[in-house]
C-alpha cells in the first residue's frame, strides 16, 4: 500500500461530536450512548497529533500505536456484525498467516485511509444494530458453542473500547503529555 499525503489536519480527520452517555433511559439507549462515547473518545485521543506521532510505539517490544488501535478497532467493529445475521466479512488488515497486522503492518499504511475504513466499519455496525431491535437476537456462536446475543456483543464492544481507550490514554500521554477524556 502506498502512503497518501493528506492536506487534512488530524483535528479534521479525527473530528467527533462526542456526547456524554446517558445517565438514565432504556437499555438500548444506554448501550448505544456508551458505544458512541467510546468510539468518539478513541478518535479524540488522536486529534492534533502528526501522522508520525500516531505511529509512535508505546514501548519496546510492544507494537502498540494509536494508528494500530484505529486499525484494530476497525476490525473489531467489522466483527460486531460479522455473523450469521449480516454475513461474514473478511479480515481488513490481518490474515490467518499474519494475525497481528492490524497493529504491526503500518509501513506504507495511510492513516487517512485507515480512519475512513474505521468510520465505515462503525457505520456498518450502527446500521446492523438499528435493524436488529431485539437485544436477545442470536448473532453468532462462541468457540465453546454458546449463543452470542446482540446484548453480549454490545457489552463486549464497550469492554473492548474501554480497555483500548485506556491504552490510548497512555500512548497520548507518552507522546505529548495530554491526559483526560
Amino acid at each position: 500500500m502506498v502512503t497518501t499525503v493528506s492536506a487534512m489536519s488530524t483535528n479534521e480527520l479525527f473530528a467527533t461530536d462526542r456526547q456524554d452517555p446517558p445517565h438514565f433511559g432504556a437499555e438500548r439507549r444506554m448501550l448505544d450512548g456508551w458505544m458512541d462515547f467510546h468510539r468518539d473518545t478513541l478518535l479524540r485521543k488522536c486529534q492534533g497529533l502528526t501522522r508520525d506521532q500516531l505511529r509512535l510505539r508505546s514501548c519496546e517490544p510492544s507494537a502498540l500505536t494509536l494508528h494500530g488501535l484505529i486499525r484494530h478497532m476497525a476490525e473489531v467493529e467489522a466483527w460486531f456484525n460479522n455473523d450469521r445475521v449480516d454475513g461474514e466479512i473478511a479480515p481488513i488488515f490481518y490474515s490467518k498467516e499474519r494475525p497481528n497486522d492490524d497493529f504491526d503492518a503500518l509501513a506504507g499504511a495511510s492513516i487517512d485511509d485507515d480512519v475512513a475504513t474505521y468510520r465505515r466499519s462503525v457505520e456498518r455496525s450502527r446500521s446492523f444494530a438499528a435493524r436488529t431491535p431485539d437485544l436477545d437476537t442470536v448473532c453468532g456462536t462462541s468457540r465453546s458453542g454458546e449463543d452470542i446475543t446482540l446484548r453480549w456483543i454490545y457489552l463486549h464492544m464497550i469492554e473492548e473500547y474501554a480497555r483500548h481507550n485506556g491504552h490510548a490514554d497512555l500512548l497520548r500521554e507518552r507522546i505529548d503529555g495530554a491526559t483526560g477524556d
